[in-house]
């Protein structure tokens, strides 16, 4: 039964004494029953049956009490968030019932049958407590607050369990950083904690104090061959015991190589997916279009054909600039030759114009 022990024998003793319901204990609900008594019951139900029924209300909710002591389910203690829900739970389906603004018979059965459900949701709650919330440590001691039905007090119960919460494994490679954390899942709900303390075991047993603080975590950045080796973990309490004890056996493995691996902007043949999906831009929109889909032409052949159309265009162009000036040269060429031709024929009728006055006067002169 473990630390739970403690707990039966001080809750078979408060049987003996006139014992309280938890909900009881939460001064929330004493004043909604107050409000229930003095505001509501004025309105809603007959002056003489005021005094009869709130005495059944509170021997109701005192009934919350009456359930088999087991260590599994219930143990006459809870924690405050229990309570907190279990009231909150009360508090809802009170303020239900008076928002309704029901009188009379009808309200009474309503009151009754609500603290009935009410007792079994408080059941489950304490049941859940039992369970997952009280003493969760599986190692160490915890020490927690718990709240007593039989007289509403709050006391810091010792949760002893085994302080040895095992050994560690560590593996770091060397020049990177070494983080040993002693932190367990219930030491934020513990009370009492003070500072966890890091040691550095050497193999004569004799111990090393690195650090020690409110951080559960060691940190060696740019560890080596020499920070191999064991460390232990202390947490220690308000108390002479401490709250616990965790070992880590660090291991520095060889530095690690990183190779460095070319790239190339080209993907090759065989790297160039089947399935590669492109976009493709067609005149009335822009489409998705699949493998199977896609035009049989590679963007290598519509390259070619689009530089051929464009060699065809420009050889084209060079014809006809080709043809339009050898018809201008062949339309200024004739007319230079007639120019030429009209030219000769003029000195050609001035020297034959100049030889007829000479040979008249070469014969008058012979004469």
């Amino acid at each position: 039964m473990g630390p739970r022990l403690p707990l039966l024998v001080a809750a078979l003793a408060s049987c003996m004494l006139p014992a309280r319901t938890c909900v009881l204990c939460d001064t929330k609900i004493v004043e909604a029953l107050n409000s229930l008594e003095m505001d509501y019951l004025p309105g809603h139900l007959g002056a003489e049956h005021h005094k009869n029924l709130m005495k059944r209300v509170k021997q109701a909710l005192q009934d919350f009490k009456e359930l088999p002591f087991d260590e599994d389910s219930y143990l006459g203690v809870v924690d405050e968030p229990t309570l907190e829900k279990a009231s909150w739970s009360l508090l809802k389906d009170l303020k239900r019932i008076t928002d309704s603004e029901v009188k009379d018979e009808l309200f009474v059965k309503e009151l009754f049958w609500m603290l009935h459900l009410q007792k079994d949701i408080f059941a489950r709650y304490a049941a859940h407590f039992q369970k997952e919330d009280f003493c969760p440590n599986e190692c160490g001691m915890m020490l927690q607050t718990l709240i007593w039905c039989s007289n509403c007090k709050k006391q810091v119960h010792a949760c002893r369990k085994s302080l040895d919460c095992g050994e560690r494994k560590v593996e770091v490679h060397e020049m990177e950083d070494m983080i040993l954390d002693c932190e367990l899942n219930w030491h934020h709900a513990s009370q009492g904690l003070t500072d966890y303390s890091f040691y550095r075991v050497w193999r004569n047993k004799s111990e090393t104090l690195v650090s020690k603080g409110k951080e559960p975590t060691l940190t060696k950045i740019m560890v080596d061959p020499l920070d191999a080796g064991t460390y232990r973990c202390q947490l220690d309490t308000v108390q002479s015991s401490p709250a616990t004890v965790i070992r880590f056996h660090v291991i520095v493995l060889p530095k690690r190589i990183a190779e460095e691996i070319p790239s190339s902007n080209i993907p090759s043949q065989d790297e160039v997916a089947p399935s590669v999906v492109t976009w493709s831009v067609t005149k009335s929109s822009t489409t998705l279009q699949s493998p199977s889909s896609q035009s049989p032409k590679s963007p290598t052949a519509e390259n070619i054909l689009r530089g051929r159309l464009v060699g065809l265009l420009i050889w084209i162009s060079v014809v006809l600039i080709a043809g339009i000036a050898t018809t201008i040269l062949s339309y200024r060429s004739e007319k230079i030759m007639d120019s030429i031709k009209s030219w000769l024929g003029t000195g050609s009728e001035a020297a034959q114009s100049s030889q007829v006055p000479e040979e008249k006067a070469t014969e008058s002169r012979s004469q």
